[in-house]
């Protein structure tokens, strides 16, 4: 293989002849496109010396087609008229080829993407609300017959999202009313009031830590499983497979696992409150010398513990519907694909939680209005 080479002969008329030599492939051009096309602008080719031309293909018909605009002689490939035809398809492909896309301005791209939100948020809104009304069939259907509910599976949904969260719900609970204690402790030494810690731990733990920080926790561990163990069985195609044997895919998916966040969330925050009072106890019985004693008789003489208490319990079997049903609707929204499982996995913890920070926010105003 030799490399391709040429050589422009001037005429004394103002014309110019090009001589072409070695291999016009796709491996001996090199560089050598560029540099021809600066030496032809500007210069009127009446005529091509093939004399010495070696191999040509079709990436050396394109290097001479882009160097010289298209503008060599048709006529002039005598010695090599395999190598004029091979020229001659190239020119009419790029003479007819369609130029490249001119790419919009920054401004339009903005306003695209930004349409391009609005009309996912819309699908995501549509579909989101055809999975709740076949949710709320699947629901009313296994109150009908509930000689039909599979209560194995429930159990076994009960046990993995709720029994084996306690211990990381508990720990997790017991650390943050570790942290309120000991920010109160230090905020309300200043006022000579850190007794009163006792009731802001108290307050903290039973109205909001102990509720949001379980509901966080089961939509980072259990909306996350309820997504990739649906979205398995789509791409398996196990979920058609059910439907053309007759079953259910949301009495035999989505109502068990709902039902088991259902009743175990409000197990889970009653459990979340006792961890968090044994931190702060803790943080008390250490920094202020409160003894268990005081303590908790600190909390049963504030006779709005209780309504504290049950504002928490109140809040966990809807942050429990919420969680279960974003994981399962993302598990049935999967495609075929490994991308979509772990796209969709990713958005049922997102979702999940920001629902889970919503609705505390609504509550808490609903709370205020009715002044609980």
């Amino acid at each position: 293989m030799s490399p391709a080479q040429y050589e422009i002969v001037d005429a004394a008329d103002g014309t110019a002849k090009l001589r072409l030599t070695g291999d016009w492939t796709t491996t001996a051009l090199g560089r050598l496109p560029r540099e021809l096309g600066r030496d032809l602008d500007g210069r009127d080719i009446v005529g091509i010396d093939t004399t010495d031309l070696g191999r040509f293909d079709t990436a050396g018909a394109l290097a001479l087609v882009q160097a010289s605009n298209g503008r060599l002689p048709r006529g002039a490939w005598k010695e090599r008229p395999e190598a004029g035809r091979i020229y001659q398809m190239i020119e009419v492909l790029e003479r007819k080829s369609a130029p490249a896309p001119k790419r919009p301005d920054a401004f339009t791209r903005t306003f695209a993407k930004v349409r391009r939100g609005v009309y996912d948020f819309w699908a995501e809104a549509v579909l989101s609300l055809a999975f709740l009304g076949r949710l709320m069939t699947a629901v009313v259907e296994a109150a009908k017959h509930p000689g039909a509910i599979r209560w194995p599976a429930w159990f076994s949904q009960a046990e993995r999202a709720g029994l084996d969260a306690i211990p990381i719900v508990m720990m997790t609970n017991f650390f943050i009313g570790a942290v309120v204690a000991f920010i109160g402790v230090d905020l309300l030494t200043d006022f000579g009031a850190q007794v009163f810690a006792v009731q802001l731990i108290g307050v903290a733990m039973f109205r909001e830590f102990a509720v949001v920080i379980a509901a966080v926790l089961l939509a980072g561990r259990s909306s996350s499983a309820f997504a990739a163990e649906i979205g398995s069985m789509r791409m398996n195609q196990e979920v058609d497979a059910m439907e053309v044997m007759g079953v259910n895919p949301f009495q035999a998916l989505v109502v068990p696992r709902l039902a088991a966040l259902v009743l175990m969330l409000p197990l889970l925050t009653f459990l979340g409150m006792i961890g968090g009072l044994l931190g702060g106890l803790i943080v008390c019985w250490s920094s202020l010398n409160l003894g268990p004693a005081f303590f908790f008789q600190r909390l049963l003489e504030d006779g709005s513990m209780a309504q504290h208490m049950m504002v928490g319990l109140v809040k966990a079997p809807v942050f429990a519907l919420v969680i279960a049903a974003i994981g399962c609707r993302q598990g049935m929204a999967v495609a075929g694909d490994v991308e979509s499982l772990g796209r969709r996995v990713t958005a049922a913890v997102v979702q999940a939680i920001f629902a889970i920070i919503l609705l505390d926010a609504v509550f808490a105003l609903i709370f205020l209005e009715l002044n609980i």
